[in-house]
This record gives structure tokens, C-alpha cells and sequence, in this order.
């Protein structure tokens, strides 16, 4: 995948999204010439449906926020591919009845299973909506780097109370309802009978680092960010991780 624009030397691709789209084109590739049926749960605004669209590809954003899909809908219609983008409104525990049964070919789910009333059930519909060979990308909360975070900041007994936590909370006025690391993150997909193909750690250094330091040299920035997503100990201290997945 080419990360930087020819003429401008400036990312194609943000840093902050450089290794999911690695994953994701690779993918494509792999279906060259055929289009896919993608689903995007939580899709919101469009940011993957769109390129995706873009790239010729049928993709159907599913949100609960009316508001994110009306500004889906208008961001689809302006890079032309409206008839490529179908907006649903519902909720990830509600993904079993919206989509059919072994009709999607590659699903999103990024940023759902964090905050979502059983993230099984979800899984297992993502499974089930997948055809046999299809996948699904799966991008997650992090709880070492929320524990990094917080310690860095100072707040240490919100800290501790992410690392005792069963679900990586830090707390009852936390806005997500779990956090992961790999092996729990792979154990949730695998209980649904897909098989984990590829792990790698989303915004490793993008977080961290100034403003200034990441406008100075956006490129080597997200060169570094796709060299470290897949190693650890890297990996792992990763705002998030992102998981991909096929169902047999």
C-alpha cells in the first residue's frame, strides 16, 4: 500500500489509521476485481465506508446516532458513491437481526465491543453474517494503555483500578465498559469459531507524542507507527488493537 502521495510527500493516511487500512488493502487485494459486501458496525460519518465505497466496493454502515448517518449519507453523495452506501440505524447488540445470515463478505466492527451489553453476542453475529472465507477487522480499547495513560498523568489510583478491574474499567464513571489486550480480544473472536489471522497495535506513538513533533514529519511518523504495530512489546502498550479475523 502506498502510504505517501507522490507529490506532496505528505501521508495518504493517517497515522492514527495506517495499520487497519495496511490490513484492509491487503485484503482487497486479495479479491481484486470482485466486489465486496462490507458491513460497518458503528460505522458512524463514513471514514472507512467511504474509501472503501470509493475503492468499488457495496458497504452498509450500520450506527445508532441518526445524526453520524445523515452525515454519512451527504459525505457518500459528495465523493460520489451515494448508490455504493446504505445506512441503517441500529445498535451493535442489535446486529443479529439486521443483517442477513452468511451475506457479507468483510465487517467492520471497530471501537463496538468496548461499550456494547455483551460483546459475545455481537461476535457471534458478526460471525454469523460472515460467508465461509470472509472477514472481520476488529479494532479494540486497549487496557495497558490506559493504565499507561492514566500513571503517566498522575491519576494513579484510576491506574489501579483499571489493572484490578475484571473488564478494565477504571471505575463507575468510565465511559467504556471494557478494555482488552490481545489474548482476551482473541479469545472473544475464537468463541465464535473465527480463526485470528493478524494482530497489531493502533496509534502506538500517535498518542504520545506533541502536535509539533507529529506535524513536523507526518511521514516518518506513520512509517514508525506501521513498523512497531506488530511488535511487541509495542504492539501491546497500542491505544487500541486492532484484530483480524476470517470465518472458515
Amino acid at each position: 500500500m502506498d502510504t505517501a502521495s507522490t507529490r506532496t510527500g505528505r501521508p495518504i493516511v493517517s497515522a492514527r489509521t495506517a495499520a487497519v487500512w495496511a490490513v484492509l488493502r491487503r485484503e482487497l487485494d486479495r479479491h481484486a476485481g470482485r466486489q465486496l459486501t462490507v458491513v460497518d458496525v458503528g460505522g458512524g460519518t463514513g471514514g472507512f465506508a467511504v474509501p472503501l465505497a470509493q475503492s468499488g466496493h457495496t458497504v452498509t454502515v450500520v450506527d445508532a446516532s441518526p445524526d453520524a448517518l445523515a452525515a454519512l449519507t451527504r459525505r457518500a453523495a459528495d465523493a460520489g458513491v451515494a448508490d455504493r452506501v446504505r445506512a441503517v440505524q441500529g445498535d451493535g447488540d442489535a446486529l443479529a437481526g439486521l443483517i442477513e445470515p452468511a451475506s457479507v463478505d468483510l465487517i467492520l466492527c471497530h471501537a463496538v465491543l468496548e461499550v456494547v451489553d455483551q460483546p459475545s453476542d455481537v461476535v457471534a453475529a458478526v460471525a454469523a453474517a460472515l460467508r465461509p472465507g470472509g472477514a472481520v477487522s476488529v479494532l479494540v480499547a486497549s487496557r495497558a494503555a490506559a493504565i499507561l495513560g492514566r500513571a503517566v498523568n498522575g491519576h494513579l489510583r484510576s491506574a489501579s483500578a483499571l489493572v484490578s478491574d475484571p473488564e478494565g474499567r477504571a471505575g463507575a464513571r468510565d465511559t467504556l465498559r471494557r478494555r482488552y489486550d490481545v489474548a482476551s480480544a482473541a479469545d472473544l473472536l475464537r468463541s465464535a469459531g473465527l480463526e485470528v489471522e493478524e494482530t497489531h497495535g493502533v496509534r502506538v506513538l500517535a498518542d504520545l507524542l506533541p502536535a509539533a513533533v507529529v506535524e513536523e514529519d507526518p511521514q516518518a511518523l506513520l512509517e514508525l507507527e506501521l513498523e512497531l504495530s506488530a511488535k511487541p512489546p509495542f504492539r501491546d502498550i497500542a491505544s487500541q488493537l486492532h484484530l483480524f479475523a476470517r470465518r472458515p
